[in-house]
Order: structure tokens, then sequence, then C-alpha cells
């Protein structure tokens, strides 16, 4: 059986309208959502920590996996489920050793493929092709669903890929093989309906799935 695809949403930078209680619980209420992952974008520490404060508990209270990106601390703080990196490989392990044991740990930053399997020897819970904030394109990079496609051959650690900001996106990500794929822009976009993205989202997901397991 062809496993399916599963969609994870990247929570919009503090600035847009979307990033409200009431974007991301009409999301979550939507569809199957495997994770939300909350970037810093830059904010200070004691903003960002108020912030996921704010959405751990909505994505946690529907079974959504909350990974924090760029604040460990804060990600132990909040009682997230597990920390998003990107960073140098010597900080990464240092993460690993560090939090594993409670938390999952996924990698980001990844643009090559010796990037990635430098990565993956360290045995993050999953590693994460593309960037936040670069979703502005209606595909997804074409770069990412290569090493997508390849990790997800060569390799059994999970791995997600960023979609571009469509819904349609993730019919490509899907089609490569991958466990993961992402949405930002699709689903928080100032004229997204985050409801009906989520659920397209999915029903696309599901007939990829259909379509692959009746190759």
């Amino acid at each position: 059986m062809t496993n399916r695809c599963r969609l994870v949403l990247i929570a919009p930078p503090p600035e847009t309208a979307a990033n409200d209680e009431a974007h991301l619980e009409a999301a979550l209420a939507a569809g199957d959502v495997a994770s939300l992952i909350i970037p810093d974008y830059g904010q200070d520490e004691v903003s960002f920590q108020a912030r996921a404060e704010r959405l751990t508990p909505l994505a946690q209270s529907r079974n959504v996996a909350v990974m924090i990106a760029g604040a460990p601390r804060i990600a132990a703080r909040v009682k997230a489920d597990g920390i998003h990196f990107e960073g140098a490989l010597e900080d990464l392990a240092e993460i690993i050793e560090k939090y594993q044991d409670r938390m999952m740990i996924g990698a980001g930053g990844v643009k090559t493929r010796d990037d990635a399997l430098q990565y993956g020897e360290l045995q993050p819970d999953y590693l994460f092709f593309g960037r936040f904030g670069y979703d502005n394109k209606p595909e997804p990079h074409p770069r990412n669903l290569a090493l997508g496609a390849w990790w997800s051959e060569m390799v059994e650690i999970p791995c997600i890929v960023m979609a571009g900001n469509t819904v349609a996106s993730v019919e490509p990500v899907a089609a490569c093989g991958v466990d993961f794929t992402a949405l930002s822009a699709a689903v928080f976009a100032d004229e997204a309906d985050p409801a009906a993205a989520v659920s397209e989202a999915n029903a696309i997901l599901d007939r990829t799935t259909q379509q692959a397991e009746g190759a």
C-alpha cells in the first residue's frame, strides 16, 4: 500500500492578518494536519514565546504536533512536541543530544544531497527541504522536489517538502513519494480561506495516493 503524503502547516509571519487563533482553528478543523511548525521570523524572544503560547495548545488540542523553529528553550517552555532547527551541524548534534529523549527534532536548511546525508547521520526525526517564507511561487521549488524524491527513495528518515503558494502545489510534492508536504501562504495569505485550503489539499493528497496505488 502506498503511504499517504500528509499535510504540515507553517504558521504565517506575525505581521499578517492570519496570525490569530481564528485562522489557525479554521485550518486545523478542516482536515488532516500532521504538524504545525511555528517559525520565529526574527521576533524577539518575549514576543515569540507569547505567540507560541497562544498557538501551541490550539494545535495540540486537535492532536497536531507542534514544532517550534529557532528557539529550543521556548519549545521546552511552551511544552511543544519538538524543535525545528536550521544551522550548523555541530549545533544540531548538540540539540539532538540535549532534547531528543523528550522532543522530536527536525532539521531544515538542507540545500544539497551532501548536506542531507550529513544531517541524516545525526538521526533527526525529519529533514525539511525548503525555506520558510519563500513559498512565493505557485509551484514547489524544483530543487526541493528533487531532493525530496531522492531522499524518500534512499533513506527511512521522513522528509517534508515545501509546496508553493497554491493548494494545487501539494500534488507534485505528493507524487514524488515524500512523507509530508508543507503549506503556508496557500492557507494563510490574506485572500485565502484556511478551511477551504486545508480541505482541498487533503482531497488532492487522497487522490494522488489513489492514483499511485492504481498505477
